[in-house]
């Protein structure tokens, strides 16, 4: 009889654990409580998988030998409720794609803030070096989905293949063996602590899960001068001990004036698209990932000039009258939003606003201070912004649109300036996600530049 495997969620790391059960023979059916895209769907036809939409059946659910959640669900929803009750054998995606991925050598990346740049960047260098490497999880093509094209295509070689993991602390939730060669751990701020019990110990020792299952050999390169890391590494619930990773700190020494020094190297940024004190962290440690899978130093740094940072994350959209217009829609907390303005060095017009996710904008003050000519604000309710930052005497103004916001910051910039989208808010009020507030950013921009 065939083991029945249910998969709770349908996007694309609920397709991609579906597709691999259906080939491993498992009986899979997938249910999820929205709707499913139509892609997904033909994909999901295609391989014979039964699926449902808008509605989590408890009788076709509460059958399964084993579960594979969606790292969106959380815990104290009634299907899992239900689940766990039952005491059916939980995993997420992550998990189910690392049992079936053969021999290889993954490279885990968690934090708070910088996982898909740094993500990006690995992959990119051990790419220009010539490496067998693949990049997913939480960015692009799912963990279980690679495993999948990995088993239909495996060559004595696939054992060298690296894959490149972006892992959220949700995802790392649900695993049980998963153990990456090199984890990286890049920063610790408070954040999704609705899903923690808005405790900070439980989000961190969250993230240090990527280090749970390593063992003597494996590497874990983290954050030198997080304070949240240090003080719960000491206290996490995977102590060192004579079989743990060996770990490397990335500290602030090892980069400055555009140069990275790790190991015996020295690394220059000056030609670099990545901008900012911490991509100069982020390359750090990217670096130090690749060096230890084998790149060659002269191919790291060809990678570094080329390389093109992701979309809205601080991302160059045009140059318009000495006006250089950035969109960092990602910036979705306030820590992504320092690092944004901590790395402009011109009179910057800041576009902020959004869905408030109990913000505490203390921290931006000095900056906005100091880089800020004027405030756009972008958003439903924009009470909270205007109260913080209202007392600094800058020009204010609200705006409910993208094509508005851009329309007044042009009128505050002059040359020499930067316009920069960096919201330090969630994006529903206005659109259907970050990535939609910037594409409308974008257009607004590029518009405004073809009308000159």
């Amino acid at each position: 009889m065939k083991k029945r495997l249910v998969i709770l969620g349908s996007g694309e790391s609920g397709t991609g654990a579906a597709l691999l059960a259906k080939h491993l023979g498992y009986d899979v059916f997938v249910s999820d409580k929205g709707a499913i895209k139509a892609a997904y769907k033909t994909e999901l036809d295609a391989a014979g998988i039964a699926w449902e939409e808008n509605q989590h059946t408890l009788a076709q659910i509460l059958n399964a030998n084993e579960i594979i959640k969606s790292p969106g669900i959380p815990e104290k929803s009634e299907v899992m409720k239900a689940v766990r009750e039952k005491g059916i054998n939980v995993i997420g995606e992550i998990e189910f794609g690392f049992r079936h991925a053969g021999k290889c050598q993954i490279i885990a990346i968690t934090g708070s803030n910088g996982k898909t740049t740094t993500t990006e960047l690995t992959y990119h260098i051990l790419k220009t070096a010539g490496l067998d490497v693949r990049k997913g999880g939480n960015v692009g093509n799912s963990f279980a989905r690679m495993a999948l094209e990995d088993l239909k295509n495996r060559s004595g070689a696939a054992a060298q293949r690296i894959f490149v993991l972006e892992i959220s602390s949700f995802q790392l939730d649900d695993i049980q063996q998963f153990r990456p060669k090199i984890a990286m751990l890049l920063n610790i701020t408070p954040d999704h602590l609705d899903r923690y019990d808005y405790k900070l110990e439980n989000y961190a020792a969250s993230k240090f899960r990527v280090t749970m299952n390593q063992r003597r050999g494996d590497k874990f390169i983290y954050n030198g001068f997080d304070p949240i890391v240090a003080t719960y590494r000491v206290i996490s619930s995977h102590p060192v001990n004579t079989n743990t990773p060996k770990p490397i700190a990335i500290r602030k020494g090892f980069f400055k004036n555009g140069q990275i020094k790790v190991g015996k190297g020295v690394y220059d940024m000056t030609s670099s698209a990545l901008r900012g004190p911490h991509n100069m962290f982020n390359a750090a440690c990217a670096i130090r990932a690749a060096l230890l899978l084998g790149a060659a130093p002269g191919k790291i740094q060809e990678a570094l000039n080329t390389f093109v940072p992701p979309p809205h994350r601080l991302e160059k959209v045009a140059e318009i009258g000495g006006v250089s217009w950035i969109n960092d829609s990602k910036a979705t907390n306030v820590d992504s939003v320092f690092y944004a303005l901590q790395a402009m060095d011109m009179p910057t017009v800041w576009i902020v606003g959004g869905q408030d996710k109990g913000n505490d904008y203390s921290p931006l003050l000095r900056l906005v201070k100091k880089k800020v000519k004027a405030i756009v604000c972008m958003g439903v309710d924009n009470s909270k912004i205007l109260s913080v930052f209202g007392g600094m005497k800058k020009p204010m103004v609200e705006t409910g649109s993208a094509k508005a916001a851009v329309a007044v910051a042009a009128g505050f910039a002059k040359k020499g300036d930067t316009v920069l989208l960096s919201p330090a808010c969630a994006s529903f009020d206005l659109f259907k996600n970050y990535e939609d507030r910037g594409e409308q950013f974008r257009e607004a921009v590029l518009k405004m530049m073809n009308d000159k």
